[in-house]
């Protein structure tokens, strides 16, 4: 008999050409079956990254939004983590279609299950830049208590979480931010904030960890504060070599242990979301253009999806 709990085609977003968010287009597509381990989950929120539309090269058309939240509709053979309509959102595999469009199907180990406390919404902002933190300070960077780390780019979508795992670790936190955030990073609960526009390597006492969320020079111009046996780590390009420090450039990887985790923290009240700003589908060139702009703050997100 066929299956007849979903339809035999959904609309998509579709990125036609690289880094244009003028040529992104919504299609009718085939929808979706898992397959052995896999998970199909109807979409209600879809979330992007600044730069994703550079990133299905050698793949196009190809669909983007790399982090969700949706319900299960049906399961591959052999996976068994999750039931028929189970609340979960996560962050997808990037050698894959993305999640904006009406169904989604990905790898169980992917998924976990949806904090309670936020809507689909707020949820589809958190993987990404969440496990983007958490392993940069936990996996990479080797963080303990009692340790100092300088954060760059505190109050951007992965400095946001950042500035708060890392106090919540035990760590002493310097946060640089533009002059417009200064305040929003001692919100975040930074225990030293300095204009990243200032001559700060000159003023801030040596750290054991720097996380460079940020870009332009913030890498080399901190490079110089990490005390000896301490590490740089970056998730926007490889950081030169500096004698004495462990330079690393790391990719966000899916990790349902961390994030559940981090699910426990934000229905506890332990983590501050960032702000993160809705489209609908049919809006996707503004929704990229929006996530393009320095000024934005927080996510953008597709939602509803419907």
């Amino acid at each position: 008999m066929p299956d007849t709990s979903r339809p035999a085609t959904m609309r998509a977003l579709r990125v036609l050409e690289l880094a244009d968010p003028a040529q992104v287009r919504i299609e009718q597509v085939p929808t979706p079956s898992p397959s052995g381990d896999e998970l199909l989950i109807r979409v209600r929120a879809a979330a992007i990254t600044r730069d994703e539309l550079t990133w299905p090269e050698g793949r196009l058309p190809a669909t983007p939004s790399y982090e969700f939240s949706g319900e299960v509709v049906a399961l591959g053979e052999s996976a068994s983590d999750f039931a028929a309509g189970d609340a979960v959102y996560g962050m997808a595999m990037f050698d894959r279609d993305g999640a904006a469009s009406e169904y989604f199907v990905n790898p169980q180990a992917v998924f976990a299950r949806k904090p309670a406390t936020i809507d689909d919404a707020a949820s589809a902002a958190v993987p990404l830049p969440a496990l983007s933190a958490w392993q940069a300070l936990f996996d990479h960077g080797l963080l303990e208590s009692g340790q100092r780390v300088l954060v760059h780019g505190a109050t951007g979508a992965v400095g946001h979480f950042a500035v708060q795992l890392a106090r919540r670790a035990g760590a002493h936190v310097v946060a640089t931010a533009s002059a417009n955030n200064l305040d929003a990073a001692r919100e975040l609960g930074a225990d030293e904030v300095v204009d990243r526009a200032t001559t700060y390597e000159s003023s801030v006492a040596p750290v054991d960890l720097v996380f460079d969320a940020a870009g332009g020079d913030a890498a080399e111009r901190s490079a110089g504060i990490i005390r000896s046996g301490g590490r740089l780590v970056s998730i926007i390009s490889e950081p030169a070599e500096t004698p004495g420090v462990t330079s690393i450039f790391f990719i966000v990887e899916p990790n349902r242990e961390q994030l559940d985790q981090i699910t426990e923290l934000i229905e506890s009240g332990g983590l501050r979301l960032a702000p993160h700003d809705d489209f609908p589908l049919d809006q996707a060139t503004a929704a990229f253009e929006a996530s393009l702009d320095r000024a934005h703050r927080g996510k953008v997100v597709f939602s509803p999806i419907d």
